[in-house]
């Protein structure tokens, strides 16, 4: 059986080596001729993924032919907003009932697609292939380690997500399945807005009780667009919902809270940008959910005071002011007042 993972970033370079200690046959494809070249001499990525050793029997190239010659499972692990155009460099090699698995977090901006949607789009009807999506809490420098980690994957069919989940499942990673595609997709690509957020309230010198805040209220918003767009509210408290805002809002491997915390301490966004070779996904998720949030008139005051900050250059101390002072709510959204004696 062989697995080809497309894009050698942090975390596809991550799941190459996953999938090689699984026994599978691997090939890493890396867009770049230099990087892959680079990865095949020192069997290190030293660009995104330094003190690794990747095994010797991954293949690594960048030659899409040679990468997806006779690949069973395809793994896309590419920045969202570039998935579509790879998509479309792609699947001239995929074969016929191959699965492809989305490993990418985000929300393409201007269509406001989820990664499988644009997936679909570009893929050509005869292929006749399947699609999956992999989230959950998972940094890519643990699983490089090995460290015990828990995912979901999600599929329409039942069969689907349970061969993924057999392809990845053993005794450091843990796969669960979940049929709720759309609450998957939603919960791994907005938590990072909320990992955002929780960094820049870092910067400007805030504690625990507000990260904790945060946390919790940024799920409320998550769940609340979630189930508008169709998802299902369980999604939202498992591991791509609640496990993922956790590890995002609180590890320094989370490049969102990293970017945060720099904005707080009085960075702009393009300074943050520019100091890092890696995709900070949250500053696009941010526009795209902020415009999802008007297009179902939804109400989520961290996205919106987010957007501000990183699209119109609002203060983030005064944002932190007009999300407290907001109108006074209840908590629970559909509280029963007859419970009150």
């Amino acid at each position: 059986m062989k697995s080809t993972v497309i894009g050698a970033g942090s975390w596809g370079t991550a799941i190459a080596q996953l999938l090689s200690d699984n026994g599978m046959k691997v090939s890493l494809w890396a867009r770049r001729q230099e990087v892959a070249e680079e990865i095949k001499k020192s069997r290190e990525n030293r660009s995104y993924l330094p003190g690794v050793r990747i095994p010797d029997e991954i293949l690594v190239t960048s030659d899409l032919n040679e990468a997806l010659d006779g690949a069973e499972f395809v793994i896309m692990a590419v920045p969202s907003q570039s998935m579509r155009s790879i998509v479309r460099e792609v699947r001239k090699y995929i074969k016929s009932q191959s699965v492809i698995i989305s490993a990418a977090k985000g929300i393409e901006v201007g269509t406001l697609l989820r990664m499988s949607q644009v997936i679909k789009e570009e893929l050509p009807k005869e292929l006749n292939v399947d699609v999956a999506v992999i989230s959950g809490p998972s940094h890519a420098e643990e699983v490089a380690k090995r460290l015990p980690t828990a995912v979901v994957v999600a599929a329409e069919k039942r069969d689907v997500a349970e061969s993924v989940q057999d392809l990845f499942m053993n005794s450091y990673f843990r796969v669960y399945t979940n049929p709720d595609v759309i609450g998957v997709e939603m919960g791994g690509a907005l938590k990072n807005v909320i990992a955002i957020c929780a960094g820049i309230a870092e910067g400007l010198g805030f504690g625990d009780n507000t990260r904790a805040a945060l946390i919790t209220r940024g799920i409320i918003e998550i769940t609340r667009l979630g189930l508008k767009m169709g998802g299902h509210s369980s999604t939202f408290f498992g591991l791509s919902g609640v496990g993922d805002v956790i590890v995002t809002c609180g590890s320094m491997f989370s490049r969102n809270r990293r970017a945060g915390i720099e904005i707080g301490r009085g960075k702009s966004v393009s300074e943050v940008v520019s100091s890092t070779n890696m995709v900070i996904e949250g500053i696009h998720t941010t526009k795209a959910a902020y415009e999802l949030a008007r297009k179902y008139k939804v109400e989520m005051p961290i996205t919106e005071q987010a957007y501000k900050v990183l699209y119109e250059g609002k203060n983030p101390m005064e944002a932190v002011k007009d999300l407290m002072m907001r109108k006074g709510k209840h908590e629970i959204e559909e509280v029963v007042y007859n419970s009150w004696i």
